[in-house]
């Protein structure tokens, strides 16, 4: 199945007043992310449409962005020939549209001053210093319908959403942080709407919310939520 044009099968079709998500499609959790906003639509009887960025015509007609993990230098690299990620981040500044990052799109943002933050690559240790966490988040949410989560299959070029860690719990007042090979805030001015302990790992700069940890990796879905009444409430 095509993760792109698999709406029909998972109760999301196009529509005039649906809103509308691009997905940076570079690297990182692609999948995960599109299937954590499939869940996070249904539990506010919303409906999205999702759409992949590849090149700059892929910006037309959307409502909010994600910036997925990855490795931010690679993703640079990857993008310079065609420009696309200067082209992305002149789009998000004469726009003004919401925009959702985690781990390396975090760094992205941060480095081209989205972001009211300096960062750090791999601050929290290599690979085999990944780990979960439970944080505090001081982001408003609000009551939800209970929802199952949708699995998505593969798409064309054999992609396929992770599964999710068994130890993530569902909605609950923590939320477990997941770190891989993650980012670390330096110097911050944004509001902080995430902590590790004592330790900023989330930060909201007006709608565009900068995430160290991986959130499509739990079956909490509060973060993309955000990105949806972000994507309603913005002009």
């Amino acid at each position: 199945m095509n993760l792109w044009n698999s709406r029909s099968q998972k109760g999301i079709t196009c529509g005039d007043d649906m809103l509308r998500v691009g997905i940076l499609m570079i690297q990182g959790g692609r999948s995960e992310h599109m299937e954590a906003m499939m869940t996070a639509a249904d539990q506010l009887g919303l409906e999205v449409e999702m759409r992949p960025i590849r090149k700059s015509t892929d910006l037309e007609a959307i409502d909010g962005i994600i910036f997925p993990g990855g490795e931010s230098t690679s993703m640079k690299i990857a993008t310079q020939n065609e420009g696309l990620l200067e082209e992305v981040f002149s789009f998000i500044r004469q726009t003004k549209i919401p925009v959702l990052s985690t781990c390396a799109g975090t760094i992205l943002l941060c480095q081209n001053n989205l972001l009211n933050a300096t960062i750090s690559r791999n601050a929290f240790g290599r690979q085999i210093d990944s780990f979960s966490s439970p944080l505090k988040v001081l982001l408003p949410d609000e009551s939800i319908k209970s929802v199952k989560s949708q699995s998505l299959g593969r798409d064309h070029f054999g992609h396929q959403p992770l599964p999710m860690w068994p130890e993530a719990p569902p909605e609950s007042n923590e939320f477990l942080g997941i770190f891989i090979r993650a980012p670390r805030f330096d110097d911050c001015k944004a509001e902080a709407v995430v902590y590790l302990n004592d330790e900023i790992v989330g930060i909201r700069d007006e709608n565009r919310l900068g995430l160290t940890f991986h959130p499509e990796l739990t079956q909490d879905r509060r973060f993309h939520r955000w990105l949806i009444r972000e994507m309603e409430a913005t002009p």
